[in-house]
């Protein structure tokens, strides 16, 4: 087993190679390790039975235990989104910007690799190969950490990854796994300046905080989804009720699923019994402040906890609002930045919410779990970022570039 530091310093040695591969070269590789996913389709599956037994026996979640199993029609799935990378344009090398300056330098400004991106993820193993195939495609070399629930699974993509581009003539080192599942190895690749030049973490809330607060390489944030759906006072509600239902419970465990609904005080009593009635579909457990509990008594009363909370599960928080003010001002408080909603048919009240609310991304009568890359044509994504700097949304291909100026002279001095 390497260490994180021997890991390190294989992949900076490896990105030298990879920064200069051409298209044709990293779409080899690509549809090689797409090959090879479904080609070793049973040693996966059988590693993945291990890790499963092992989830239950621990008392995992349903959710979580969803997230972490893999079958054929999943494995298949992740070859597909391999060769879907292939297909997308090569975001390194493209001119960003030129210009001639006065004294005949000629200055552009073109894409390049970031160099070497470390990604910590949690219990979904598919991440393994959708996060090496883009930051392959980017020129990057890569460093995988997963969770030790996944361990055996991860362990075997990742070898199969490997040995897939070295087939094409890559190095193995394009494509690097952490084994050691311990706290210390987390904490070695967040402070490994030496070799990573961006680390992504990819996982829960508290994932992501222990990344932010205590990495010394530079993080971009992702992930982390309290969005909220508010219903305004000229709401469609049967609009309201399927945009709810569909935010809420099509998946429940990622992070553009809905968490939090705000209901305007003068709809609420005819809104929420007919949102509720849909939600309980799905026996989804509502945590509701005072007002929505009258209405509804069977809600559950919400705690302070509840309404800043990523549930990842079948629940979520309801809370009665005066105005699209205070759901504004509700959301700058408990929001994560991530995808806010209002549904509403009074066009100046949606546009006071685009315009005001603080997010990746901020929606007008549509449910939340548009937020992705691939929905919104801008091909699959590592994560969604809900930092300002660098990269904002859908973390895809482009995110996944750096940049540097050529300057372009015949003998100019200063």
């Amino acid at each position: 087993m390497k260490t994180v530091y021997e890991l390190g310093k294989g992949a900076k040695e490896a990105s030298r190679f990879l920064a200069v591969a051409s298209t044709e070269d990293k779409n080899r590789a690509l549809l090689s390790i797409a090959s090879a996913l479904e080609e070793n389709c049973e040693k996966i599956l059988e590693k993945n039975r291990i890790d499963m037994e092992a989830a239950k026996n621990s008392g995992i979640n349903p959710t979580m235990l969803d997230r972490l199993l893999l079958t054929k029609e999943r494995i298949k799935g992740m070859a597909d989104g391999v060769r879907e990378v292939v297909s997308l344009p090569d975001p390194v090398g493209r001119t960003l910007d030129s210009v001639t300056r006065p004294n005949g330098l000629e200055i552009t400004k073109v894409s390049v690799p970031i160099g070497v991106i470390a990604v910590i993820f949690e219990a979904r193993p598919n991440v393994t190969s959708d996060a090496a195939s883009l930051c392959l495609k980017a020129g990057n070399c890569v460093i995988l950490r997963g969770g030790k629930e996944a361990i055996n699974s991860n362990t075997e993509i990742a070898l199969v990854m490997r040995n897939a581009v070295k087939k094409v003539g890559f190095p193995e080192d394009c494509i690097n796994f952490v084994e050691d599942v311990s706290r210390q190895s987390a904490t070695d690749l967040m402070t490994l300046n030496e070799f990573v030049d961006v680390l992504i973490p990819r996982g829960g809330a508290g994932l992501i905080q222990a990344c932010v607060k205590n990495a010394t390489v530079p993080v971009i944030e992702t992930g982390t989804g309290n969005c909220h759906i508010y219903v305004d006072k000229s709401a469609d509600i049967e609009m309201a009720a399927k945009i709810v239902f569909n935010a809420k419970t099509s998946r429940p465990s990622v992070c553009n699923a809905a968490e939090s609904l705000l209901i305007h005080k003068d709809i609420i009593s005819s809104a929420l019994p007919i949102i509720k009635k849909r939600l309980d579909e799905k026996d989804v457990t509502l945590h509701g402040d005072e007002t929505s509990r009258k209405i509804c008594p069977d809600i559950l009363p919400a705690t302070d906890e509840d309404w800043g909370k990523e549930y990842l599960s079948f629940d979520m928080s309801v809370k009665c609002v005066e105005s699209t003010e205070e759901a504004i001002d509700w959301i700058y408080k408990y929001g994560t930045k991530h995808s806010e909603s209002i549904i509403t048919e009074d066009k100046a009240e949606a546009e006071k919410f685009l315009n005001n609310v603080d997010a990746a991304a901020v929606y007008h009568n549509a449910s939340t779990r548009f937020t992705d890359g691939g929905v919104f044509g801008l091909g699959a994504e590592i994560g969604i970022s809900t930092q300002k700097l660098h990269a904002r949304g859908p973390l895809g291909l482009n995110e996944l570039t750096s940049m540097k100026f050529v300057v372009r002279g015949d003998g100019q001095i200063r």
